[in-house]
């Protein structure tokens, strides 16, 4: 597995945390990521996608809302919704090309969603970008 692939599979678990316990929120990250990542750069990487997911987040979630055809956000299943703000977030704000943030965002729902959720992922993403 790539670097910076796990840096975004620890951030995926990070978010998936706070997604479903808020009261926990993000008090812990800098612990968090320590303990799963060894690397200063790799963390620093993981950390820069969790908070900017989370100081976005509005954003975030009204651009996936408006291109996820009949599915809100509080349907998906909390795994394909972080992956797609993640892959949103790296879209929007980061210095990430918009091909790899999707392929990104793909295997990530491939390891870690449903049997559909990676053809999800792809599809809502890909409609992000922008023509």
């Amino acid at each position: 597995m790539a670097r910076r692939s796990r840096a975004r599979e620890v951030a995926l678990q990070a978010l998936f945390q706070e997604d479903l316990n808020p009261q926990n929120s993000l008090d812990r990250l800098g612990a968090f990521l320590a303990s799963r990542l060894r690397d200063e750069e790799l963390r620093d990487f993981a950390k820069q996608i969790v908070l900017g997911v989370k100081r976005n987040q509005d954003e975030l979630d009204a651009l996936l809302a408006a291109k996820a055809e009949n599915w809100s956000l509080g349907r998906m299943a909390a795994t394909d919704r972080n992956i797609l703000r993640i892959g949103a977030f790296e879209i929007r704000f980061a210095d990430t090309p918009d091909r790899v943030a999707v392929d990104e965002a793909v295997e990530l729902a491939k390891r870690f969603g449903a049997a559909q959720s990676s053809q999800f992922v792809n599809g809502i993403l890909d409609k992000l970008i922008e023509r």
